[in-house]
Formats: C-alpha cells, sequence, structure tokens
C-alpha cells in the first residue's frame, strides 16, 4: 500500500485538520465531535442544510459546505457512518430558527444514525426534516442498503436545495425541492480498477487487467455485472441506457449531464465520457443545458467514472445557477 499518509488511524482528523487550514475564510472544523460548519455560522431566519457519510468520499460532504450549499457536514471514519451525536451537534450548531433539512445517501447505518439525530434534535425543539437520496440505478439492493443507493444525485441536490435555503425558502419547500431533485436524477458507475481502504491495507476487490466492475457502489460494493474492458463509448453508452429508460427520459426535457471521477481518473478521460453521453442525450431527443464535470463523489483513489442525469425545471434551472462559494465548489460569485 502507498499512500501519502502518516497512520491509517490518523487519515481523517488530519485531513480535516488540513481543511480547516487551508479554507479558513469558509469552514469552520469543529474537532471535538468532527463536523464542519460554515466559518460565519448559522444563517438567521434560514434554513439550514446537513449532510454526511463516511470519509473517502471527498470532497463530499465536507468541501460542500458554504454558501449557496451546504451550513453543515458529518464526516464518520473511513467508508463508515457518522455518529448521531455527530450530526445532532452539527445540526444544533447551524440551527438558524427555520428548521433544519438532513440530505441522506441512502446506506443502513447513514439512514439509522440521521435519524436518531434527528429525534434528539426535535427532543431540543429543533424542527428536522429529512431527504434519503437513491439515484443509482445498478442495483435495487446492496452491501450497505435496502433499496437503491445514493450517489452522484446526492451533490446536485446539496446544491440546489442549498440554493433555495439561501434565497429564504422555508423548510417544507426546501424539502419538497429535494425530494423533487431526487425523483428526476439517475446515476450509475463503473470501476476500473479497486481502492485500498488505509486501514485494510490491501485493495476491496480484485479485478483482472482487462475486467471492469460495471455498477460499482462508492465503497466498492459489486453492481450489476463484471465486464470485459471496452473503448470508452461503448462503455458510456452501457452506462446512459440504464438512466435514459429508469425516469424515464423523453424529447424535449432539459437535463443536468454530470460526469464524475471516482478519485483516479483524469480530467481528461471524464470529458471523453461526458462528449459521449450528451451525443447519445441528443439522440433521445434531451437537451443538455448544465453539466458539471469533476471528481465530486470519491472512492479514494478509485479508477472508474459515474454517470448522473438530473431532468431540470425553471426552479432547479435556478437554484443550481445560483451563486456557491465552497471548497470544491463555486461560482458566482
Amino acid at each position: 500500500m502507498k499512500k501519502l499518509i502518516n497512520a491509517p488511524d490518523k487519515v481523517v482528523d488530519e485531513a480535516l485538520a488540513g481543511m480547516a487550514a487551508a479554507h479558513p475564510g469558509l469552514i469552520k472544523v469543529h474537532f471535538e465531535r468532527n463536523y464542519i460548519t460554515r466559518a460565519e455560522g448559522p444563517s438567521k431566519g434560514k434554513v439550514a442544510i446537513v449532510s454526511g457519510g463516511g470519509s473517502g468520499h471527498e470532497p463530499m460532504h465536507g468541501g460542500f459546505v458554504g454558501r449557496g450549499m451546504l451550513h453543515a457536514a458529518c464526516p464518520g471514519a473511513m467508508f463508515t457512518s457518522p455518529t448521531p451525536d455527530q450530526m445532532l451537534e452539527a445540526t444544533k450548531a447551524v440551527n438558524g430558527g427555520a428548521g433544519v433539512l438532513h440530505i441522506v445517501k441512502n446506506y443502513t447505518g447513514d439512514v439509522l444514525n440521521f435519524e436518531m439525530a434527528a429525534d434528539l434534535a426535535k427532543d431540543e425543539k429543533i424542527k428536522v426534516n429529512a431527504v434519503i437520496t437513491d439515484d443509482d440505478v445498478a442495483v435495487q439492493d446492496s452491501l450497505y442498503t435496502a433499496g437503491r443507493r445514493g450517489v452522484g444525485g446526492t451533490v446536485l441536490a446539496e446544491k440546489i436545495c442549498g440554493a433555495a435555503a439561501e434565497a429564504g425558502a422555508d423548510l417544507e419547500t426546501v424539502t419538497q425541492l429535494c425530494r423533487d431533485v431526487n425523483a428526476s436524477v439517475r446515476s450509475m458507475g463503473i470501476a476500473l480498477s479497486a481502492c485500498t481502504v488505509p486501514h485494510a491495507g490491501k485493495p476491496s476487490f480484485t479485478l483482472a487487467e482487462d475486467e471492469i466492475e460495471f455498477g460499482i457502489g462508492i465503497h466498492g460494493e459489486p453492481g450489476r455485472k463484471r465486464i470485459k474492458h471496452a473503448h470508452a463509448d461503448e462503455l458510456t453508452e452501457m452506462l446512459m441506457e440504464p438512466i435514459l429508460h429508469d425516469l424515464p427520459f423523453k424529447k424535449g426535457d432539459h437535463a443536468l449531464l454530470f460526469v464524475n471521477g471516482m478519485g483516479g481518473t483524469p480530467l481528461i478521460e471524464l470529458y471523453v465520457i461526458f462528449r459521449k453521453a450528451a451525443e447519445i442525450a441528443a439522440k433521445h431527443g434531451v437537451t443538455i443545458s448544465r453539466s458539471l464535470v469533476g471528481s465530486y463523489i470519491t472512492s479514494l483513489e478509485m479508477a472508474g467514472a459515474s454517470i448522473s442525469l438530473l431532468r431540470l425545471n425553471d426552479a432547479t434551472t435556478k437554484y443550481w445557477d445560483a451563486p456557491v462559494v465552497t471548497p470544491a465548489l463555486r461560482w458566482g460569485a
């Protein structure tokens, strides 16, 4: 195992210290419970948005804390859900009096722990709603979930709902918007190689030189099938087909196309995939009017990519375009 770390049990804490040092004007890291908030504190009178999950998926979620997106993020241990007390303290820290929305990826530990945190917050008179994201069309159930996994669509929901909260929308409006985004996005990913979790010290699975895991999860969970390596265009067609038909997308739709790297894939390859995905969408009469390309929800150093396609409407387009200022995503300001 070759990694730029000091010790496996220090990776998360030292990375958080690095984030705090790198972005002091944007975020504050609370080391007593390991959660991240905006540097300026709660947004008084506005809905706050909290998300979280295991570390190893950076920049998700801590990299998305900032104006126009998340108010707080809770990083758990590597590929492990954060604890209810982390989530509770983050919720309390960012509550501005208008309620808090928890955006939760559909992994069993995340769902249970966020539910416990919400119950505890309600005991302290904080109104909490939760939306579970489950945009992955690869499998119905996996090693980590009951139902579909929450993957790349979560990034889009956090951005769009964060903008709505910034604009002053109330808790029920922001909650329904998050449900609408989740219902309108579909995702699928592939892996060319496994990742190595530091404390494990070995790859999470083994692929032959000519094999690809099709429908991979962000923790290295198996997908639909293991297939032979193929050209990028062929693999992109295989990813886009179930995405387009699962919603289903229809002729005349406007969509946001998000091509995401899994941590070890260069940007040049992601653009090769984007080119073909946009071409396929156009053949189905779907107009790609917004885009995101880069590594935003990763699996450590896994080589691979995922595609997410979000059907847009006037509201989601407006909130996607709204200014955002976070360590990992920023525009319009």
